[in-house]
């Protein structure tokens, strides 16, 4: 018997539909050996969260699968062939042998139940026998290995009173609760600012080390996986392409996509070239200037309101492009909700395109939002599933412009879609048929519709692949160039910042903490929450990220000290 936990063979994934069969996965063959952390590491449609969900048994009945998944237990005393044991058996595989970690905890949790009593779900789902009293104990104690604190009382919360890295953290807690030999961890970091993403690859890795787990980790990150993985794995259209170890990979990597996703990471003093793209005119009249800004959210139950945004001042010049990065909470979004009118301003001064919005009326307003465009983070959800993607981007007109034919319409949203490099026949499309790259060069497309003077991207390409990215990226910088308009830029990437931006600024705690060129802000940081973001940004070479570990943990300990 082998000593790998886990072990695929020549495995074959195919998808039905009305139009015939679609291979995902194409004879893809890997072991995961005892405390090994692996990552498949591949563009979105390569096949790498298809492998890992067929390790769990989780695909749904419109795939059919061949050759061999085997999962053995940590002892090795048993060992279970997934595609082919019986729904019993396979129950008992999940959480005993096998357990994952989603992309999302907050679809992962019941927002109805307390995180005690989930977590105690799974303990009893595999030993009736427990008593109510025990599971509560064990839950308990998992949150406090997973470091959540005050365990004892937050058991009893529900997810929603949890952040973001705290719940994702809970949903690691429900993998280990029933010690399984292996944790399938798929895109566990993606939606998480950098501070927050170290801790809870922190946090794997003591997994690993402490209760002699397994991990298969799948990801589009690869500074992430140069901080985590022993040996990486490449996909690509639903094959492998390389197989190495982590340093050999980053290294020396072989293959021509491997070598593609690589030079496609963003990375700090990086830069994008625009032929002709005009200077900023700070000399002119502001788009944007924020003096002793303060946004108070109200308080609710007789509790006191929380301040989003406590006395920021800033300006965006026309032609500028302002990157504004922070931790979740931090008040960005907030900011640039204000801008566009969304979000009500509670003291100071917020002056957008020559109107005040402290005290503004939202019928006054609406003449100037036509000149604002705005890009959200997720497009799926911002998008109307109901809508095909040429109507979603003529949506703008039909409000503002409604002087214009549907045929003027019809060809506007043509020559949008092409200036976003998307094919015309995409037009008839739906927002799901489109990959997450396309919908957000649809959301680009919306956003500039109306050739606004200032668009706000809100963490536009938080969860696009590397080489998905790079191209969203290009494609903003070419536009922005082109167009001219003011732009502010937000994101918990410092490197995309750092490529796109003329100026930065670091909010904290609803504060401002510094503000310069990225040469000043980023190649010299004063504050130490600016220095702490930078020690937290994984770099894709594993013997630098180990010295950055080190130099974090020592930030982090001058911190508490």
């Amino acid at each position: 018997m082998s000593n790998d936990i886990l072990q695929i063979t020549d495995l074959n994934v195919a998808f039905s539909s009305d139009a015939g069969a679609v291979r995902a996965v194409d004879g893809v063959s890997l072991t995961v050996g005892q405390r090994e952390v692996v990552a498949i590491v591949g563009e979105s449609g390569s096949g790498k969260t298809v492998t890992a969900k067929t390790i769990l048994g989780l695909l749904p009945e419109t795939a059919t699968s061949s050759g061999a998944v085997v999962v053995r237990s940590r002892e090795g005393d048993r060992e279970s062939d997934v595609i082919s044991v019986s729904k019993n058996r396979l129950r008992q595989i999940r959480g005993d042998d096998v357990s994952m970690v989603f992309q999302e905890p907050s679809t992962a949790l019941n927002p109805v139940f307390t995180v005690g009593w989930q977590i105690a779900e799974g303990l009893r789902a595999h030993n009736s026998k427990l008593k109510r009293s025990e599971a509560r104990t064990r839950a308990i104690d998992i949150l406090r290995r997973v470091g959540i604190p005050d365990p004892e009382t937050r058991v009893d919360y529900f997810p929603h009173q949890f952040s973001g890295g705290q719940k994702q953290r809970v949903v690691i807690a429900m993998a280990l609760v029933l010690d399984p030999g292996l944790i399938v961890a798929d895109e566990p970091t993606t939606a998480l600012d950098v501070t927050v993403q170290a801790e809870i690859l922190d946090l794997l890795r003591r997994c690993r080390d402490e209760f002699d787990t397994s991990i298969v980790l799948i990801t589009h990150n690869m500074g992430v996986v140069a901080d985590l993985a022993d040996r990486v794995v490449v996909m690509y259209q639903g094959e492998v392409v390389e197989e190495n170890e982590a340093r050999a990979l980053f290294a020396s990597p072989k293959h021509d996509y491997t070598k593609k996703l690589l030079g496609a990471v963003p990375r700090i003093g990086q830069s994008i070239e625009v032929a002709d793209r005009r200077a900023p005119d700070r000399e002119a009249t502001p788009i944007v200037e924020a003096t002793d800004l303060h946004i108070q959210y109200p308080g609710r139950l007789g509790r006191p309101g929380f301040m989003a945004v406590d006395g920021v001042s800033f300006r965006i010049a026309p032609g500028e492009v302002l990157g504004l990065v922070g931790e979740s909470g931090s008040g960005k979004t907030t900011i640039g909700r204000a801008i566009a009118g969304l979000t009500r301003v509670t003291g100071g001064s917020l002056q957008v395109l020559g109107a005040e919005m402290n005290g503004v009326k939202e019928r006054s307003f609406k003449k100037q939002r036509s000149r604002i465009g705005f890009v959200f983070q997720d497009p799926a959800s911002s998008f109307n599933p109901l809508l095909s993607i040429e109507d979603c981007v003529a949506e703008p007109f039909r409000v503002h412009r409604r002087d214009m034919t549907d045929a003027q319409i019809e060809a506007k949203v043509a020559e949008l879609l092409e200036a976003v490099q998307l094919p015309r026949a995409y037009a008839k499309r739906f927002p799901h048929e489109l990959s997450g790259g396309q919908r957000q060069r649809a959301s680009l497309a919306r956003g500039l519709a109306l050739d606004p003077e200032l668009l706000i991207a809100d963490e536009p390409t938080s969860a696009l692949d590397v080489s998905v990215q790079e191209r969203v990226l290009e494609l903003f910088a070419e536009l922005q160039g082109e167009l001219g308009f003011a732009a502010l830029f937000i994101s918990h990437d410092l490197a995309v910042v750092d490529i796109l931006s003329d100026r930065i600024a670091v909010m904290y705690h609803g504060r401002i903490v510094e503000d310069g060129t990225g040469a000043e802000v980023l190649g010299n940081p004063t504050d130490p929450y600016t220095q702490r973001l930078l020690a937290s940004l994984p770099v894709p070479d594993p013997a630098e990220q180990e010295v950055r570990r080190t130099a974090l943990a020592a930030i982090i300990a001058e911190e508490r000290a």
